[in-house]
């Protein structure tokens, strides 16, 4: 990857979640856009807070898709990412932005 570009694989959802209130909210239902998880498989040399093997959060929207190997990624510009997972936070909720 160049420059500040990620390739990410996207981390598949579930099919049905729930609700606070214990409702199921099927598959199909169509909710407002929502950001998703992937994880970083390859980053470029200008990526400063962002690493291969970082799990991210990101807009699905803001993507390029690529296939490599018969395997589906994204391209992602790092200023495209809106949090970093910490798998093992010494302080604070274990996401940073």
């Amino acid at each position: 990857m160049l420059h500040d570009r990620l390739l990410v694989r996207e981390i598949p959802e579930k099919g049905e979640r729930r609700s606070t209130a214990g409702l199921v909210i099927p598959e199909t239902v169509k909710m407002a856009t929502r950001l998703v998880w992937g994880e970083v498989c390859g980053a470029g040399t200008g990526a400063r807070h962002v690493k291969t093997g970082d799990r991210v959060l990101f807009d699905p929207q803001d993507q390029s898709e690529v296939e490599l190997q018969a395997e589906r990624y994204l391209v992602l510009r790092e200023r495209d990412v809106h949090a970093v997972a910490n798998e093992h936070p010494e302080r604070g909720t274990g996401l940073y932005l």
